[in-house]
């Protein structure tokens, strides 16, 4: 069970990252663009960056693992009996 937990696990943590590599020059730009409009601006610093993209990574491996272990500790009669 913990084998397929990770494996599953791995998988769509690299997806994640991938995403946030190509989504995060164009999050920078939009994002620069708007907060020209006010009065008051602030820089975006790469640390709004990190900490979106740890809790991306964190939901996602929280929702595998959730689903992997349900699945994996399911009866699989129970399964093939709807089949």
């Amino acid at each position: 069970m913990g084998g397929i937990v990770l494996l599953l696990s791995k998988e769509f943590a690299l997806w994640v990252l991938i995403a946030n590599v190509f989504s995060f020059p164009l999050a920078y730009i939009i994002s620069n663009k708007w907060l020209q409009g006010f009065a008051y601006r602030i820089n975006l610093g790469w640390e709004i960056f990190v900490f979106s993209s740890i809790l991306a990574l964190m939901i996602a491996i929280l929702t595998v693992s959730y689903q992997a272990i349900k699945a994996a500790v399911a009866n699989p009669i129970e399964s093939l009996r709807y089949e």
